[in-house]
């Protein structure tokens, strides 16, 4: 009975974990909207729960902040997962890097709403880094393996890329210019479908193994 009971009280509720959910939703669409409007209040509001609620799942902004942006990497690193069998590989590397723009988005939402430091999380965007690196890789690798992108460039080279198209642009609706110049972007790294054709691994074996390596006299 006292294990049972012990293990009642280190298990959430269900309600409390529904609850945290909807506070890590409703502070995404807020934040990521931005504007005047974008406060703790307006998100315990937009998620129907108190604001005390809100501060017993987050004591602070910056608890709040990290909560988020680590759901994000992580259902960012989820999608990368179940793209790796969509049957167009740039065209699944095209829909990451375009979902990278909503986060962004949310991020800096949360720094201006929250008047947080960005020097503060910098151990979160290492490791937010880190992954999201490795699920673009990923992607990346299948893409260049199927002969449709150029081998010449890293997933670190598309994540700096891409964040450094949303921090040059804070004009209301950044996110459709940084759509659009990632779309011309990822356009610029394709190959043509004749040069693909002519540096596909099979063509360039058979190409060494027809040449034969000149007599010396």
């Amino acid at each position: 009975m006292a294990s049972q009971s012990a293990e009642t009280l280190r298990k959430p509720r269900a309600d409390s974990v529904r609850n945290r959910e909807r506070v890590l939703e409703a502070a995404k669409a807020v934040f990521s909207a931005g504007g005047s409007d974008a406060s703790l209040e307006a998100v315990a509001k937009r998620a129907g729960v108190g604001i005390g609620t809100l501060y017993r799942h987050f004591p602070t902004r910056e608890a709040l902040f990290e909560a988020v942006y680590r759901r994000e990497v992580e259902q960012l690193s989820e999608f990368a997962e179940q793209l790796k069998s969509a049957p167009e590989p740039i065209d699944a590397l095209r829909r990451w890097l375009r979902a990278n723009v909503e986060l962004v988005a949310t991020k800096k939402g949360m720094i201006a709403a929250l008047a947080l430091a960005v020097q503060t999380s910098s151990e979160l965007y290492a490791y937010s880094f880190d992954r999201l690196t490795k699920a673009v890789g990923t992607l990346l690798h299948r893409a260049v393996a199927a002969g449709e992108i150029r081998a010449d460039v890293s997933a670190e080279d598309l994540l700096r890329a891409l964040i450094g198209m949303c921090y040059l642009h804070e004009q209301p609706g950044w996110q459709s210019t940084v759509l659009r110049l990632m779309d011309v972007f990822i356009d610029g790294l394709r190959i043509p479908p004749d040069a693909a054709r002519k540096a596909s691994p099979a063509r360039r074996v058979a190409t060494r193994k027809s040449v034969k390596p000149a007599r010396k006299r």
